[in-house]
């Protein structure tokens, strides 16, 4: 759910499905990449998802935590559901309003009609949820043909286990860069975004989803892989050497008819 700059301290011992660990966490969340407090939604994930939502009739959000997103859809006059599986962010979601119907239940069995939607949006959630292959035949299962999929992620080659920022002294001139790890390798850790925040996640590369979406009859039309915007190269001056590496991944994708 995030595009934290995270410090990638792993625990292993925790299970990436307990539902407790969102719960715990909500909080997290609402403070901090809500409503105006995080440059990368501000600057880059709100103008797209606006984009590419303009002109859709009822949209389901998948995932839509406190539900800012669903909120910006319902403003530019869709019919908006949101659903999440934390009754934490179902109840911030309810108070906050906006026009969006709210839900609880999981992306995996959506409770709604076959074709009931001609837009879903799925912001920064799948690489949290391990049965993938569900999801995302949900997902085309409720969209109606001709209907767009967006579908955000954090960039795989971030999410690639043992990838991060690589400052070298040892050699002569010293040299920055980002290592990529074993980016073909599906992986699922717990991490420690923040103390005592612990937070799943689960590495697949892009053929993974766009090989299952294909599958279900959701092409891909467009993708978009963003440079980060100013706003977090402010914040994070480490990654500004880097700047060239896109932290997004946006696929938009339109359900094929037989």
């Amino acid at each position: 759910m995030t595009m934290a700059w995270r410090d990638r301290t792993y625990a292993a011992s925790m299970n990436v499905d307990d539902p407790d660990l969102w719960e715990k966490n909500a909080a997290w969340w609402q403070d901090g990449f809500t409503d105006g407090a995080d440059p990368e939604y501000v600057e880059q994930i709100v103008p797209i998802a606006a984009e590419l939502l303009k002109g859709t009739r009822r949209v389901l959000d998948v995932g839509a935590g406190e539900g800012q997103l669903a909120r910006l859809a319902a403003s530019q006059g869709s019919e908006v559901v949101a659903t999440d599986i934390t009754w934490e962010q179902i109840r911030v979601a309810a108070e906050r309003g906006g026009g969006p119907h709210i839900v609880r239940n999981a992306a995996a069995a959506l409770p709604f009609c076959d074709e009931s939607f001609d837009g879903v949006l799925a912001c920064l959630v799948f690489e949290h949820i391990s049965d993938v292959d569900a999801a995302i035949a949900e997902v085309a299962r409720v969209l109606e043909v001709g209907g767009r999929f967006v579908f955000m992620l954090n960039h795989p080659l971030l999410q690639t286990p043992n990838s991060g920022w690589i400052d070298d002294q040892m050699i002569d001139p010293p040299e920055q860069y980002w290592r990529v790890g074993d980016y073909l390798i599906e992986d699922e850790t717990i991490e420690e975004v923040q103390q005592g925040v612990f937070i799943p996640f689960i590495h697949r590369p892009v053929s993974r989803y766009v090989n299952a979406m294909a599958e279900n009859g959701l092409l891909v039309a467009g993708m978009i892989e963003p440079a980060p915007p100013p706003g977090f190269l402010a914040r994070a001056a480490a990654y500004e050497a880097a700047a060239t590496i896109p932290r997004l991944l946006v696929l938009d994708a339109v359900k094929w008819g037989p």
